[in-house]
């Protein structure tokens, strides 16, 4: 099968212990959830895809949330036998599940594990107990710690997130924490700059997060010390080992298919030359190719590998040239924030920290 044969799935879970104050992702409180349930609306989901979309590879699986270590390792079992049944399973296809230091016990990583999944990303978020309770984590850093060793030990896959640019945040109190991130051996890291966003309890409490210039120098330097620890920057907020990217997020950035299953998730698919984009549960939007185009350089201009010109064609049936202002893409060459060569389009170092508005720019 081709590359555009293949398919993500994404699996939403979005029940949560409790809410962080800094986040505005579609979320409920894990109460009186009826596992049973849901896993039997999330198959019959996956057969109504596979109705849709019957030709297909499954390259990954991907079990995000809220918090979908809350799940029962017996029910993503029976989710991922199911995609295995509808679709075949790509050879070492990346099955990941996002874990919470707050769900652990001493077996659940390994049965997660004996479940079906080869890849566990922590939610660690901060490396001390003052800002894990500032951002509303209820873990401690002794428990996040454990969790560290114990994953390392049971996957060969695995990552961990972290958000920096907290409010106060010294330079050196943050590399202390990457110093010790990098010490476990993880395969990739994930790190986000906290940002206020509407409708969270932080924005309502009005906290203001690092100031810009600071917030910055903290990526630079942030950039530049994971790559001589052997975790090279290729996207925004994502550092891995050779070989070890996130290929269920790379078919996001990338533009490839895929399905989302459970509230909130959505999809994008392309089924004989037309663009879909999906709502769950199967609301399917037709798009035009200027409206595909677009969602492809948002998405592609976040790799540090830029947009492969001749990708972006195949996807959407477009030239790039005919799809950005090549005016304000001159523009923004000149000003040292945008690069092009005869395969791809690409944010520089510095674009990197102004990425938002050199794709508004393009876009315009």
């Amino acid at each position: 099968m081709s590359d555009l044969a293949e398919l993500a799935v994404y699996i939403h879970w979005p029940y949560c212990k409790s809410k962080c104050p800094y986040c505005d992702f579609y979320k409920e409180l894990a109460r009186n959830v009826n596992q049973d349930e849901i896993m039997a609306e999330y198959i019959s989901a996956l057969r109504k895809y596979h109705e849709i979309l019957p030709e297909r590879t499954v390259k990954s699986v991907f079990f995000g949330g809220g918090t979908p270590s809350l799940m029962e390792p017996r029910n993503i079992a029976k989710i991922i036998a199911e995609i295995g049944k509808l679709w075949p399973l790509k050879t070492n296809a990346e099955i990941s599940l996002e874990a919470n230091p707050n769900t652990r016990s001493e077996t659940l990583f390994r049965d997660f594990k004996n479940a079906g999944i080869n890849r566990l990303s922590l939610g660690v978020q901060a490396l001390n107990d003052a800002d894990l309770r500032f951002l509303g984590r209820t873990h401690d850093l002794a428990a996040a710690r454990q969790c560290l060793e114990e994953i390392v030990k049971i996957f060969d896959n695995h990552s961990a997130d972290l958000i920096y640019a907290r409010p106060q945040q010294s330079l050196t109190a943050w590399k202390k924490e990457l110093e010790e991130i990098t010490s476990y051996g993880l395969k990739h890291l994930s790190l986000y700059q906290l940002t206020i966003e509407d409708n969270t309890v932080f924005a309502r409490k009005n906290v203001k997060p690092l100031e810009d210039e600071a917030a910055v120098a903290m990526y630079d330097f942030t950039r530049d010390f994971l790559a001589e620890r052997g975790y090279p920057q290729y996207e925004v907020s994502n550092f891995a080992a050779h070989g070890c990217e996130s290929q269920h997020n790379l078919t996001y950035w990338q533009g490839g298919d895929y399905i989302g299953i459970g509230k909130s998730a959505h999809g994008r698919f392309k089924i004989a030359g037309k663009h879909y984009a999906a709502e769950y549960p199967f609301v399917h939007e037709q798009l035009t190719e200027k409206e595909r185009a677009e969602e492809l350089i948002l998405m592609g201009l976040r790799l540090v590998k830029g947009i492969d010109k001749t990708t972006f064609k195949q996807i959407c049936g477009l030239d790039i040239n005919e799809c950005i202002n090549r005016d304000k893409a001159a523009m923004l060459k000149e000003l040292g924030l945008l690069k092009e060569n005869s395969t791809h389009l690409f944010a520089t170092r510095q674009g990197f920290a102004v990425l938002n508005q050199i794709i508004a720019e393009l876009c315009s």
